[in-house]
């Protein structure tokens, strides 16, 4: 150990900060932050863990600000502008880690749709309205279950459908659309969109109660993420668009953009798009992480991170009632690497720690 060296000296920052945006997984910044000192402050004062979070997940550069909400915190003491500075950066540097953590690998995947909120057109309301692409099944009562759009001579008129999702936060996966096949129709026609395209995101409408008007006006959303354009089938099976990577949904809306039309109804000979069946798979990240959505044209957020909330909900994914450190569930759940290293009780402590001076060994100022 009295041949090592600390790299960051002899590469220079330049040269360092290369080396440390290789890594793709925010366990092993929380890993080098137990290094040594000069790594713990290299890492946290060059924001790796924020970058790393929004190179992967850039809706996360909506977020103006970003605050931890703990029941059993202590009153900050910061005597000076570079302490006040410092604080901040610790904080960030734990809460991006953590969210970064919690999209990268989220648990118990379901249905993450709350509510459907609005439907571009509606043929028969209330008959054929947004509410029935809820139902898992074609058919209820004995009478067929889906939404129809209103009639066009134009197959290149898009529809789309809104719906609101179980939180502020949802890591969305995929998106599962079942074209409806009208068997009650001579050759039982299938009335599908040539195309699908996802927008996610926010409206103050929504949270603040609203108008039809203003759920119709694409100037009311604050759109986050938008997918590309998927090709839809004309077949009735419940059709899969997995997203190309994991999304965080900020503000809890969706977005479904059914662009183009394929069936041409007998009866008025006019163009319509059916939908039988929604579901939006995915995992919402409350209790752990909120958002709070300004009411207000600019639609700033900011990100609220709950530690004690996090705690618990890795007491649940790990199966025990006991008391865990949410850095060790952060850590087991985040990688199987280095866990049986003999420095990880060091390591535990590194994320959450206020003063770099409680974990780290002065024995030996560079490496462990």
């Amino acid at each position: 150990m009295a041949d090592c060296c600390d790299f960051l000296e002899p590469l220079g920052p330049d040269a360092s900060t290369r080396v440390f945006t290789l890594l793709d997984d925010p366990a092993d910044l929380v890993r080098a932050t137990a290094v040594s000192r000069s790594w713990r402050r290299f890492v946290i004062e060059n924001g790796f863990s924020k970058s790393l979070c929004t190179r992967k997940f850039p809706e996360v550069l909506n977020f103006s600000s970003v605050s931890e909400v703990s029941d059993s915190s202590k009153n900050a003491q910061v005597g000076s502008s570079s302490a006040f500075e410092w604080a901040n950066l610790q904080k960030e540097h734990r809460v991006y880690a953590m969210l970064c953590h919690s999209i990268i690998s989220p648990d118990n995947k379901g249905d993450c749709i709350y509510t459907p909120v609005y439907a571009s057109s509606t043929d028969n309301y209330p008959d054929e309205g947004i509410e029935n692409t809820l139902e898992p099944d074609e058919a209820v009562d004995g009478m067929p279950s889906y939404w129809s759009s209103g009639g066009q001579s134009d197959p290149g008129v898009s529809e789309f459908l809104i719906y609101s999702l179980t939180g502020n936060l949802v890591v969305v996966n995929e998106i599962k659309i079942q074209p409806f096949e009208a068997f009650f129709q001579p050759g039982h026609p299938i009335y599908s969109a040539k195309f699908v395209r996802f927008r996610m995101g926010a409206s103050q409408w929504i949270q603040d109660g609203y108008a039809e008007h203003q759920l119709a006006t694409d100037d009311n959303y604050h759109w986050t993420y938008v997918s590309p354009e998927f090709p839809m089938t004309q077949e009735n099976v419940l059709q899969s668009f997995k997203l190309p990577r994991p999304v965080c949904c900020i503000g809890g809306i969706l977005q479904i953009e059914l662009i183009g039309r394929v069936q041409r109804q007998a009866a008025d000979g006019l163009f319509y798009i059916c939908v039988c069946h929604v579901q939006v798979v995915g995992t919402p990240l409350q209790p752990s992480f909120d958002v709070d959505i300004e009411a207000s044209s600019s639609g700033t957020m900011a990100l609220k991170y709950f530690p004690e909330s996090y705690e618990s909900f890795t007491h649940k994914r790990g199966g025990t009632t006991s008391t865990e450190d949410p850095v060790r569930a952060f850590i087991n759940f985040g990688s199987d690497r280095g866990l049986n290293h003999p420095f990880l009780g060091t390591l535990l402590r590194a994320l959450h720690s206020s003063d770099e001076e409680d974990y780290v060994d002065d024995s030996d100022d560079n490496f462990y």
